[in-house]
């Protein structure tokens, strides 16, 4: 780690460095120099992003963007520069390092205490947005190629589910069904961007409350971190993927479905954050807001389902039939939001112009 510090020009000599966060992906280090400054340092990951000079390019684009555009320096994330004048590392096995300022003052929290902290997400991630929406969201590379692109998903799950390698199939036949029952409608989002219906715009597809830095004493969002996952997509991309997560009243792995719904309550409070602060939403932006809920849940669950009959090869899991746990959950939240769908929708509607 001493090599890896003295690639990037930190304010004073570092004296420490130490593991830091929970995240999964990225190995995340702490570093503290003699002059008390505090930097967060990381190691990318290759098996995750196959392209990471065009991910660090995107996120050096997005942060010197939001930087020009805020007066508050904890709005965004700061990159450091390396000693050669680069925003990334190479070392001599192949890994790549970067480095931000830490955000002093500063709170993450993995779920919501109140109900105020999912509404700051919102916040958050409706800003992002805002302050975005004159940047040109083309220019940006995909650091996962077809993310959201749900017929894709599909394509890889037939693939999938033909093979049926550990012979899973015949005991989820309910499942199965219950994705190519949705397979049609599941496309609507893909198509609309495809046809120019809707705005392409940059978004963060990771949309989760731990990828908020809220201040520590007033609780307010401060700004959006872990930008790997930027690329150009669609806005309910970004509201879907929060719904999903946020405003589900039990675990992505809970066991026991009668625990898992839809918390309208939640639901209501994001979009009260979110459309205001996004600003200058199209109509039909507004109007598949809750569509990207349902359909952001269904791809989720489709994808946990398709790595289940597939042998648990790309999701981690804690214990046996794990990922088809999470698969239920999801198609239980999509279920619960189909029938739903009129008050969802009501809630979208009362933000249109």
């Amino acid at each position: 780690m001493e090599e890896i510090l003295r690639q990037f020009q930190f304010e004073g000599r570092p004296v420490s460095c130490e593991r830091y966060g929970e995240g999964h992906i990225n190995r995340t280090y702490l570093a503290v120099t003699d002059t008390g400054r505090r930097y967060i340092v990381q190691r990318l990951s290759r098996a995750a992003f196959h392209d990471i000079p065009a991910l660090m390019r995107n996120v050096a684009a997005v942060t010197a963007y939001l930087a020009e555009r805020s007066g508050d320096p904890r709005a965004s994330l700061h990159l450091i520069s390396t000693a050669e004048g680069g925003f990334w590392y190479l070392d001599r096995e192949g890994e790549y390092w970067r480095a931000y300022d830490f955000i002093e003052d500063s709170i993450c929290l993995q779920t919501p205490e109140t109900a105020e902290d999912f509404y700051q997400s919102a916040v958050a991630f409706g800003g992002f947005q805002r302050m975005l929406k004159d940047f040109p969201a083309e220019t940006l590379s995909e650091t996962i190629p077809k993310f959201h692109h749900t017929p894709d998903r599909y394509r890889i799950f037939h693939e999938v589910l033909q093979a049926d390698r550990l012979g899973r199939a015949a005991s989820v036949q309910r499942e199965i069904d219950f994705v190519l029952s949705r397979e049609e409608e599941a496309g609507t989002l893909q198509a609309m961007r495809e046809s120019g219906e809707l705005p392409l715009r940059v978004t963060h597809n990771d949309t989760k409350l731990n990828n908020i830095m809220l201040d520590k004493k007033t609780r307010r969002a401060l700004c959006v971190i872990d930008l790997d996952t930027v690329m150009p997509g669609l806005v309910a991309y970004d509201f879907g993927d929060s719904i999903r997560f946020g405003a589900s009243t039990a675990r992505e792995d809970e066991r026991d479905l009668d625990k898992v719904w839809l918390d309208l309550a939640l639901y209501r409070r994001f979009a009260e954050g979110f459309i205001p602060a996004c600003g200058g939403l199209t109509g039909e932006e507004i109007e598949t807001l809750p569509l990207g809920a349902k359909l952001m849940t269904l791809e989720c669950g489709l994808r946990f389902l398709t790595d289940y009959l597939d042998g648990d090869r790309y999701f981690s899991v804690a214990r046996p039939d794990h990922n088809l746990d999470r698969a239920r959950t999801q198609f239980k939240l999509v279920a619960d939001t189909e029938r739903r769908r009129n008050e969802v929708q009501a809630i979208a509607r009362s933000f249109l112009p």
